[in-house]
């Protein structure tokens, strides 16, 4: 019923308007020699596009269609922050909670041994921790393996800078595991993407692997294929619940095509509900969208709760005052890049992702493709 009525909200736009904006990305893509880019535009509460474009695969050529899956790296952050959101709804946790308490050992910046570090800090990325080469353990953190853990933290006041931090998020997904008791690729994927009808998820041994888009690195003058899509079954039988979730990437690991993204986009877009499926309620989307830290240079970003405002990112000067900056998160990793992004005021959503790119100086990949998307059908 869920995936019948989500379907219903498919619309088509003009075929000049479809003409238009399949030529704005086919420039973007022939700019940047792109494998593959997959995009859907939401206006109104209504997906008016979604198209598919070069390849999923390069050594067969195997064209990419609207049904394939990419990974879309840190997007998959709000997807654990809006899980915990729920369980925040049902008062097992809050925002403001000494993560010590919640993951069952001390999480303390040494150089402030005193304050606590909150989820909220966590969710923010204000918590002052370090991302270690690997973050892929949360052993990074705990004090019973490495002491003091001194590498982890920067030397700010937890709550007083600003450093993105995917040691935290795993950190943050761990915790969604510990308290619900649900493994955390399964409580992502039963409680948020099944429940808006949509497939994708974080466990590649739980999905159909025919349908992933290969992640292409360019490297010294070729497109060399990333291993984006591990299998984690050989490593099961030394889970640990609530400590080894990590091996699910809570900060980058959701599978999820164009068209599905859109759709939890519109989710967001409308508060924490779609087509009657309430996901987390009003307050707790607000909150999320609203920032806990304001940008203090270009480096940082204007981040609320795994959601943060894009500021001079859109080239129409209406989207670059306060109040009117379009909210969203990009993902970056192993050669792909994936963008999520929505005007809470004039109900216009663009996402698009391409599983291989080539740098072009001066230029950012879903930049120019998110820009040529809003000129080609949003711009007036």
């Amino acid at each position: 019923m869920a995936i019948a009525a989500i379907m219903l909200l498919m619309t088509s736009c003009t075929p000049s308007q479809q003409k238009q904006i399949d030529k704005a990305i086919q420039n973007v893509m022939n700019e940047f020699q792109t494998v593959g880019v997959a995009a859907a535009v939401v206006k109104d509460g209504q997906i008016i596009y979604n198209q598919s474009f070069g390849y999923k695969d390069l050594e067969t050529q195997t064209p990419l269609c609207n049904d394939h899956m990419m990974r879309i790296a840190s997007i998959s952050k709000s997807f654990t922050a809006t899980s915990l959101m729920q369980l925040v709804e049902k008062g097992q946790i809050s925002l403001d909670d000494d993560v010590s308490d919640l993951i069952g050992f001390k999480i303390r910046n040494p150089h402030h041994p005193d304050v606590p570090i909150t989820l909220r800090m966590i969710l923010s990325h204000t918590a002052s921790i370090r991302d270690k080469e690997d973050y892929s353990t949360l052993d990074h953190l705990n004090p019973e393996v490495y002491g003091d853990c001194a590498e982890s933290y920067y030397e700010y006041k937890p709550g007083e800078g600003y450093n993105y931090s995917n040691l935290g998020l795993n950190l943050a997904g761990t915790i969604l595991e510990k308290m619900s008791g649900v493994r955390f690729d399964n409580y992502v994927r039963d409680s948020v993407i099944h429940r808006l009808g949509l497939c994708g998820g974080h466990n590649v041994d739980s999905l159909d692997n025919s349908r992933f888009a290969s992640i292409y690195r360019y490297q010294d003058g070729e497109y060399v294929k990333s291993s984006a899509y591990g299998s984690v079954a050989h490593r099961m039988d030394n889970y640990v619940m609530g400590y080894s979730a990590p091996m699910f990437s809570p900060t980058g690991g959701v599978k999820i095509s164009a068209h599905d993204l859109a759709t939890y986009m519109m989710m967001h877009m409308n508060y924490g509900e779609l087509n009657g499926v309430r996901i987390i309620s009003e307050e707790s989307a607000r909150t999320m969208q609203t920032p806990v830290w304001k940008k203090q240079n270009k480096w940082e970003d204007q981040y609320g709760l795994c959601l943060y405002e894009f500021v001079d990112f859109i080239d129409d000067d209406q989207y670059n005052i306060p109040g009117h900056y379009p909210i969203g998160h990009e993902g970056d990793a192993y050669g792909l890049r994936s963008i999520m992004i929505w005007s809470p005021a004039d109900g216009w959503g663009i996402v698009a992702m391409t599983n291989g790119y080539t740098y072009v100086e001066g230029k950012d990949v879903m930049n120019t493709l998110a820009n040529a998307i809003y000129d080609a059908c949003i711009r007036e």
